[in-house]
């Protein structure tokens, strides 16, 4: 799945799994994944590894049910936790407090800033912004109820990060981690 075109740049979209059910929305962004979540995270991570999607950078919302995502993401990715294991590249990782109930204009600002460098990108963050950012890059790819926990978009684009834009980036896969 991966693109020879040493033009393209590859993100990948990621909607946190599964977590917990929380009390009140003041503990929202504490709430942890449950066990099916850290399941279907590291899931979505061997899935990204068999397709050869594996980010150069890494942008993830600083709530904990997405810190802990790209961690069990990052474990079944290698099979070792984001901090160690095998000697190889290792994605860079911005936590951004900005992803965390961001309007998809905002988790599109945070895109054009990716490393010119990277080839491949991986946005872990929350509905409704993550499916609506999906649409906004192709508006015909995601379905009316858009994507579920631990589900991955992926788009494509011949351009530069800084220049992705609204209808400029195809929908290509779609995987849910469960399925």
């Amino acid at each position: 799945m991966t693109d020879a075109d040493p033009d393209t740049r590859t993100l990948v979209l990621l909607r946190h799994a599964k977590a917990e059910q929380g009390n009140d929305a003041a503990d929202d962004a504490e709430r942890p994944l449950s066990a099916r979540g850290a399941a279907d995270a590291a899931a979505a991570g061997a899935w990204l590894a068999h397709h050869g999607l594996l980010p150069d950078v890494v942008i993830c919302s600083t709530a904990r049910r997405t810190r802990q995502t790209w961690h069990g993401v990052a474990m079944g990715m290698t099979g070792t936790p984001p901090e160690g294991g095998p000697t190889g590249p290792r994605p860079t990782v911005r936590y951004e407090p900005g992803a965390y109930d961001a309007h998809p204009e905002e988790l599109l600002s945070l895109v054009r800033t990716v490393d010119p460098a990277a080839r491949t990108a991986l946005l872990i963050a929350h509905n409704p912004g993550i499916s609506l950012l999906s649409a906004l890059f192709d508006p015909e790819g995601v379905d009316d109820g858009g994507l579920r926990t631990a589900e991955l978009a992926v788009h494509r684009c011949p351009v530069g990060w800084s220049q992705w834009s609204r209808a400029g980036a195809p929908l290509t896969a779609r995987h849910a981690a469960r399925d």
